[in-house]
């Protein structure tokens, strides 16, 4: 018996060896659709959710809707998130005059080391540049420096019946008449000096102004050839593309590399494809090694894969019946050099899915609805750090970051893992 164990613990690490050696990345061929492969003999990324990160904030600081996460070169995680839309018995300690002793906003930019530490913090209006009032996404380019968007809506007049809109809920608009007041990006050093302002508040003219943007939802960047890619997104239905240096204008596009519209296609119907544009949100623009730029049309269902320059490759469609706030919210690619698989945060039905890059196609998923440890409440955004490890953030009242410790890779016995949590914890062993 040990004997036959033992041999079939052999053959399956073989197995794991060889798929590592020869599953390699190439231009998507097909417009596919999520059809699960992830059978006992396929290797393929395994996770378990860290319950104890990160540690504890201090000064009874509380997050709001996290909107964003990044890993800079230090493998420090960057997140963003929202005190604006904290409720009043949970910041009790910043009323004036206090109510208790907790708790109190946290700064909207935090930065932690591996270990969950907290060791960076700060953001929020200062002189020189616009704030958003609804911040979106993080990201540091290659020079270090931290990226923010955001998609708030301006303010409607007090007392109006569209004072009761949310600006903090932008992620759930789709083209509602209410104008955007954050129409730029701001570039600040790692530690909150501002450095650069693209756009103007309040200043969109549409989805072909070059000067300004319209509720921007991520940033990417291209150390070759020190562009930054914008998911500009809220708004405007493009991806636009700046120098990260100068911020001076290059080119944009919009679905299937054709002039961006501002026409409105008003809501998704379950099973459609081929729209001729991007719905509200554009949600990301990420450039793999290999140079395909991969853009989430969330509310679209699909995944478009460009070239750098805008040329129109294919598109991927992923459970079409999604409605709501749709199932394509955030990718990022695994860690090993050639980006065999890509991890796409699900905020809708509360899952991250894991597809192979050279088909496309889903492999197995994890996660479920929930505010446990490895149960999510809108997913939102999602970035690996060198090791393989997964971070998340969770908008609404998800209100947080989760990290997901990398395990290698292994045959995966079920398309859907659900909650990954910790073999040895200690709450499921037999007594």
């Amino acid at each position: 018996m040990h004997l036959t164990r033992n041999l079939a613990l052999l053959f399956a690490h073989a197995a794991v060896a060889l798929a590592q050696d020869t599953l390699r990345p190439e231009h998507i061929r097909g417009v596919s659709t999520p059809i699960f492969v992830g059978e006992a003999t396929q290797p393929e990324p395994r996770f378990e959710v860290d319950p104890l990160w990160p540690k504890p904030l201090p000064n009874h600081w509380v997050m709001g809707s996290a909107v964003g996460v990044a890993v800079d070169a230090q493998d420090h995680i960057w997140i963003v998130h929202r005190p604006g839309t904290l409720e009043r018995m949970e910041t009790y300690a910043a009323q004036n005059p206090p109510a208790s002793d907790c708790c109190a906003p946290a700064p909207p930019v935090l930065e932690f080391d591996q270990a969950g530490n907290l060791i960076g913090h700060w953001g929020g209006p200062g002189e020189g540049y616009d704030w958003p009032d609804s911040m979106h996404g993080i990201a540091i380019d290659p020079d270090g420096n931290v990226w923010i968007g955001g998609n708030g809506r301006a303010r409607p007049a007090p007392g109006t019946v569209s004072e009761a809109i949310s600006i903090t809920r932008g992620d759930v608009a789709n083209g509602a008449s209410v104008p955007f007041h954050d129409c730029m990006l701001l570039k600040f050093t790692p530690q909150g000096k501002f450095l650069m302002q693209i756009g103007k508040a309040g200043q969109s003219k549409g989805s072909n102004d070059i000067a300004n943007l319209q509720g921007p939802a991520k940033t990417w960047f291209d150390a070759k050839t020190k562009e930054v890619y914008v998911a500009d997104g809220y708004g405007n239905h493009r991806v636009i593309v700046f120098d990260y240096r100068t911020g001076k204008y290059k080119r944009h596009w919009g679905a299937y590399g054709k002039t961006a519209s501002d026409e409105n296609l008003g809501r998704y119907v379950v099973g459609t494809q081929n729209a001729p544009q991007f719905r509200f949100p554009v949600h990301c623009a990420v450039l793999s090694r290999d140079d395909l730029l991969y853009v989430c049309d969330r509310a679209n269902d699909r995944i478009q894969i460009f070239k750098p320059d805008g040329t129109f490759i294919k598109e991927h469609y992923y459970y079409t019946n999604t409605l709501g706030d749709g199932s394509v919210w955030d990718i990022a690619f695994s860690s090993d050099p050639r980006q065999q698989f890509i991890y796409v945060a699900d905020g809708t039905n509360e899952k991250i899915h894991i597809l192979d890059r050279n088909t496309m196609e889903v492999l197995t998923s994890f996660g479920d609805g929930g505010r446990q440890p490895g149960e999510f409440y809108a997913v939102h955004s999602i970035a690996t750090d060198p090791n393989g490890n997964l971070f998340t953030t969770e908008t609404y009242r998800g209100q947080r970051v989760q990290k997901f410790v990398f395990k290698g890779l292994a045959p995966v016995m079920t398309n859907d893992q659900g909650v990954v949590w910790p073999k040895e914890a200690k709450s499921l062993q037999p007594k």
